[in-house]
């Protein structure tokens, strides 16, 4: 990623990376992922197995969603952006531009290697209750593996967790991004070998 960009024209980028993204109905977008959702506890039972998962799918995502990102929406050259430039873009472009959500960046650690992006209702979670058995589903959890993914691929490593989830009764929804540093590429033994 590569920027040098402010709070507001992260926010004007975003905004204009919505506009001319393809719609799909938000309705339909809620209950797809619902169903995807309902899937997967199928699947996996265990609340804990049921996060996991979820956040596999994310980092699948992500992985691959940052190139749609970076060609999008204009950020795709220049030099590498500090950490905090990575989180008005995740919050003020990505967001928006995938999910019109309007996200906040705050409590930013001393050393700037952990931030929170704080937002309000999602349209992944819109008709959605959790039952009492559910209580510590993380439903929106695809979304941190999703940022995983995605800074994984520009050589970021974090530790992404969902830390506060209206969907449990919290005042707004909050996801801890923790700065690792950057990816350790690993050679096999085997390079070169046939």
């Amino acid at each position: 990623m590569s920027t040098k960009l402010s709070n507001a024209a992260c926010a004007r980028l975003g905004e204009a990376a919505w506009q001319r993204m393809p719609k799909v109905n938000a309705e339909l977008f809620s209950l797809t992922y619902g169903s995807l959702v309902t899937q997967v506890i199928k699947d996996y039972e265990e609340v804990d197995k049921i996060n996991i998962q979820l956040e596999k799918m994310g980092h699948n995502i992500g992985v691959r969603l940052i190139d749609e990102l970076l060609a999008k929406s204009g950020l795709g050259s220049g030099s590498p952006c500090t950490f905090r430039e990575t989180a008005d873009i995740i919050a003020k472009v990505a967001f928006k531009m995938f999910l019109n959500i309007n996200a906040d960046v705050m409590n930013w650690e001393a050393n700037d290697a952990a931030f929170t992006i704080a937002f309000g209702d999602s349209p992944l979670a819109e008709f959605v209750q959790l039952p009492a058995h559910l209580q510590d589903l993380k439903y929106l959890n695809i979304i941190c593996g999703v940022i995983r993914g995605a800074l994984e691929m520009v050589q970021t490593e974090v530790d992404v967790t969902f830390t506060r989830d209206i969907l449990c009764g919290d005042q707004r929804n909050e996801i801890r991004v923790e700065n690792r540093g950057k990816v350790k590429l690993a050679m096999n033994d085997d390079y070169g070998e046939n």
